[in-house]
């Protein structure tokens, strides 16, 4: 494979794994505000806290210590691209100006220490159950206990 096969290969992966990432935070925001019935700020919070344990425990897991060996196409597949195209900083940032714009101080602050601090904490799970599994003796699966 040429350099040029591989760089287009990776730019591929990323690429859809943005898409899917992009599609599963819009389908988060239909099922959280319309079948829920839940403010379009839960949707915010809900895929940046999920998108922070997702690549934790992913960066974590395949990482040179990790349990699991997968190359840098499929590692930027997950990491740059579904959790690029999943979280949404963005999204956040204006919810909270939305929030101040509307005069509502404490719901902002709340809301914006709220998502970024349950996100490192979802981060943090992530990592901590990631590094158990990789403590595992190859060969072995989760149990559970």
């Amino acid at each position: 494979m040429t350099d040029r096969q591989a760089a287009m290969r990776l730019y591929l992966a990323v690429g859809c794994g943005a898409a899917i990432g992009s599609l599963t935070r819009f389908l988060s925001g239909y099922v959280v505000v319309s079948l829920l019935g839940l403010n379009a700020l839960w949707s915010t919070a809900f895929v940046n806290i999920v998108g922070s344990w997702v690549i934790m425990a992913f960066a974590t897991l395949t990482g040179p210590d990790g349990r699991m060996m997968v190359g840098p196409v499929s590692r930027n597949f997950v990491m740059a691209g579904f959790c690029g195209g999943l979280t949404t900083f963005s999204a956040m940032s204006l919810d909270t100006f939305i929030l101040l714009f509307e005069g509502d101080l404490p719901l902002a602050a709340t809301y914006l220490i709220s998502v970024v601090g349950l996100s490192l904490v979802a981060a943090w799970l992530g990592y901590l159950m990631a590094s158990r599994l990789n403590r595992l003796p190859k060969g072995s699966q989760a149990t559970g206990s």
